[in-house]
């Protein structure tokens, strides 16, 4: 069974940065896509940022690009997405999620989520 865990949420002002951080237990996810989502309050949970089993390839919404950068570290099977330059619209829960399958980005694995508040 995959198990993720987020952490590095937390309150910060507009302009400011923050680096989430993924760690997964139960399997190795070098050869699995991985990504990360987003649910802000009264809305539903939205793509934000997905990178490849090889860290080669990555992609972003365009609400965050430029802004966000998302990098994994398969020797410690964690993934992480550096967050530059919040604002209060970055405000949400942000989900990591991890493919149930190699070689694809069939999200079958999620976090419990870690709040992200970006005051004006």
């Amino acid at each position: 069974q995959v198990q993720l865990v987020e952490s590095g949420g937390g309150l910060v002002q507009a302009g400011g940065s923050l680096r989430l951080s993924c760690a997964a237990s139960g399997r190795t996810l070098s050869t699995y896509g991985m990504g990360w989502f987003r649910q802000a309050p009264g809305k539903e949970r939205v793509f934000v940022a997905r990178i490849g089993w090889s860290g080669g390839s990555t992609y972003y919404a365009d609400s965050v690009k430029g802004r966000f950068t998302i990098s994994r570290d398969n020797a410690k099977n964690t993934v992480y997405l550096q967050m530059n330059s919040l604002k209060p619209e970055d405000t949400a829960v942000y989900y990591c999620a991890a493919a149930s399958r190699s070689f694809s980005y069939d999200y079958g694995y999620w976090g419990q989520g870690t709040q992200v508040t970006v005051s004006s």
